[in-house]
């Protein structure tokens, strides 16, 4: 059985924490009135503080109990929602993944000087700048509170709770911070030194808190461990006495109290509090750990690995099947065709089954955008609203976690370059807020992300000059806005007039493109000036398997990915032979073409009847000649060595049924590299080839 370390459960579980929290406060800053979003904020806060503590992280227990003691009172009513709160309780969060992450490297400077700032804040009076104290309607009097009777606690615990690595003793310190005023040990239960298990908890506890602290101030202590334990809360004065407390069992657990206090004769039996509950509603779990058996196998989860593991076994799966049905065909047996065909249908039902595991809804990367906008907005005085579209759009996790990058540059550039200042966008007739919308959608066997702003849109101008002036263009030369565009992504290039902490290097976005043609995917760009750009990525829904077509060129077997092809034409005789044009007329449009046996240097003569695949490649419709499609076929994609890492015209291989392998073509490059041979102009500024 593999080992299951809490702290690495502390660490994933605390991770997402700090991510629900961070989204919490963004939206709290947007809804600084929603009591909703401050308890949850609250009860992240709390939920780490107390798993910090049981797990040993204790610098992290010991910052969050701070960080969680200021923010009590905004939950409390006492202190507003403002922005400088919000801004301090973002770095407070960023702390805190420090401390997890690095414990050892983190300054305590920083610490302590964040959480002076937050009770700056927090404390009426501490400052000028500090936030005026309102007084809701519906918080309760002081006086209230205080005429509330004490609680008694009846705290009994799972005796295997200890092997699950939680320390009740933490648990009561954090009712010690909350104002208890009595802790007792029930020790009843606890047998004779002979037979003591050191590992099972034979203890119980009976503990009075004060009026003033609420039920769920109470039950969030016990979050993480309501299903293990027993608790019971009533009022002191339903009780009588604290010994009045009745039974408390857990399963398999012989611990109980005391046998309650029976009255005099003449004494009337107390009378319970409308809020004491019953015997059956204590031994309950609050509803948030109630689970019903279906509920709890509806999540599980599985290390990345192995999810990986199983997609490769599935793609030598996929191999293997297509080997049968090689056999199959060359065999007159029909019961070998049949099992080819289940085996074919069982493969393909697999194969759907393992990609969509791995598929994770895309709005697991773009709520990581909105703390980014959040401080490039509060950094650059440029109000934006960032809006997001299409969160449930399913990506293969590899290509979600090579996204991010790309993405946050595209974002960055938005708001740098392309939203103006305040006052420009008032002088345009523009809302002072610029708006930055990232999108996502499905298009076929593709996924769209699409990064808009609403700004000033791209200086076509400018572009051109600086491209003048850096030498990759020489001056006078005929170019469309879209050739123009593309310098955008050439290594080195920025329309920056100086460099800033933000921009100015020209170190992005061909970083950008590099990354995107990685994923065997592309860009498209779309301007209009004053009114904003938008940057387009096509992606493919997996790096695993894809749908291919599979073609021959000479002697050699490849597949172009079927997401970039738009249809397939046969070669016109006259053209097959011809050697100074390369164009075809497809339905009155002219469409450039290459021809792949030149690319690849193949001697052997050319089939009579050439194909021609017509690709869709940043708008544009390029062809590419081969001698003979062979069909579809379900690619299993296998990365190149290291000592191809410069065949930039494939981006991987895979094995065919017979067993001998296919390379897979990288368009873009494959274009590109025909571009630098034969100098082809896919934009039809020079359509010959040269000699």
């Amino acid at each position: 059985m593999t080992h299951i370390d809490p702290a690495e459960v502390f660490l994933t579980e605390a991770t997402e924490l700090l991510d629900r929290l961070e989204s919490t406060l963004l939206d709290l800053g947007d809804r600084p009135q929603d009591r909703a979003l401050i308890d949850t904020a609250f009860r992240a806060l709390h939920t780490i503080k107390g798993s910090g503590a049981m797990f040993g992280f204790a610098q992290v227990a010991t910052f969050t109990h701070d960080f969680e003691t200021a923010f009590d009172l905004v939950r409390q009513g006492e202190v507003s929602v403002s922005r400088p709160l919000i801004d301090v309780s973002l770095s407070a969060k960023d702390y805190i993944r420090l401390l997890i992450e690095n414990p050892d490297g983190t300054d305590a400077v920083i610490g302590a000087a964040i959480l002076d700032e937050l009770q700056r804040l927090v404390r009426p009076g501490a400052g000028a700048d500090a936030p005026q104290v309102p007084v809701p309607a519906e918080a309760p009097c002081p006086e209230t509170a205080a005429d509330r009777p004490d609680w008694h606690l009846g705290l009994a615990f799972d005796p295997d709770i200890l092997r699950n690595g939680t320390n009740p003793l933490a648990l009561l310190d954090e009712l010690r911070d909350l104002g208890a005023r009595s802790v007792t040990a029930r020790t009843d239960a606890v047998p004779d030194l002979a037979a003591l298990d050191p590992a099972r908890l034979h203890l119980g506890w009976d503990v009075v808190m004060p009026g003033s602290v609420t039920r769920e101030a109470i039950e969030d202590v016990f979050l993480f461990v309501s299903d293990e334990m027993t608790l019971t809360m009533l009022p002191v004065e339903a009780t009588g006495s604290v010994e009045a407390t009745g039974s408390l069992e857990t399963a398999g657990s012989a611990a109980s109290a005391p046998a309650p206090v029976q009255p005099a004769a003449d004494e009337p039996m107390p009378a319970a509090s409308p809020a004491a509950p019953s015997e059956a509603e204590a031994r309950t779990p609050p509803a948030a750990a109630r689970r019903t058996d279906d509920q709890a196998v509806t999540t599980v989860r599985v290390q990345a690995e192995r999810l990986d593991a199983l997609m490769d076994r599935v793609g030598e799966l996929v191999i293997a099947q297509a080997r049968l049905n090689q056999i199959a065909a060359l065999r007159s047996d029909p019961a070998v065709k049949a099992v080819a065909e289940e085996i074919e249908r069982l493969a393909a039902a697999l194969r759907d089954t393992t990609m969509g595991i791995r598929m994770v809804p895309i709005g697991s990367l773009f709520g990581r955008f909105r703390r980014l906008v959040h401080d490039l907005s509060r950094d650059l005085g440029k109000p934006v609203a960032f809006v997001t579209e299409g969160e449930d759009t399913e990506l293969d996790k590899t290509v979600i976690e090579r996204l991010a990058d790309p993405l946050v540059h595209l974002i960055r550039n938005a708001i740098d370059h392309g939203i103006e200042a305040p006052e420009r966008r008032a002088a345009g007739g523009k809302a002072p807020t610029g708006r930055i919308l990232l999108k996502a959608e499905h298009a076929g066997a593709q996924v769209l992300i699409t990064v808009r702003d609403d700004g000033a849109g791209l200086d076509t101008a400018r572009i051109r000059a600086k491209a003048e002036e850096n030498g990759l263009l020489s001056p006078g030369t005929p170019l469309s806005d879209y050739e123009v565009h593309q310098f955008l992504f050439a290594p080195g290039f920025s329309t920056a007039r100086e460099v800033s902490a933000l921009s100015g290097r020209g170190v992005g976005m061909d970083v950008v493109k590099k990354t995107i043609e990685s994923l065997r995917g592309s860009i498209d760009l779309a301007t209009q000036q004053g009114a904003g750009s938008a940057f387009t990525l096509r992606l493919p829904l997996t790096l695993a398997i894809i749908e291919g077509l599979l073609i021959r060129v000479g002697d050699g077997h490849y597949v172009i990915p079927l997401s970039a092809v738009e249809e397939c034409v046969e070669l016109p005789e006259a053209d097959r032979e011809a050697r100074g044009r390369s164009l075809l007329n497809i339905r009155g449009e002219l469409v450039p073409y290459l021809r792949l046996r030149e690319l690849f240097g193949c001697d052997v003569p050319s089939e009579p009847h050439q194909m021609v695949i017509i690709t869709a490649l940043a708008g544009e419709r390029v062809g590419f000649v081969a001698d003979q499609i062979v069909g579809s076929h379900q690619t299993v994609i296998k990365s190149l060595s290291k000592l191809h890492a410069d065949v930039t015209m494939f981006s991987g291989a895979t094995i065919l049924g017979d067993g001998s392998a296919a390379l897979i073509l990288d368009v873009p490059q494959l274009l590109a590299a025909g571009q630098a041979r034969a100098g082809i102009d896919l934009h039809g500024s020079n359509l010959t080839e040269a000699a």
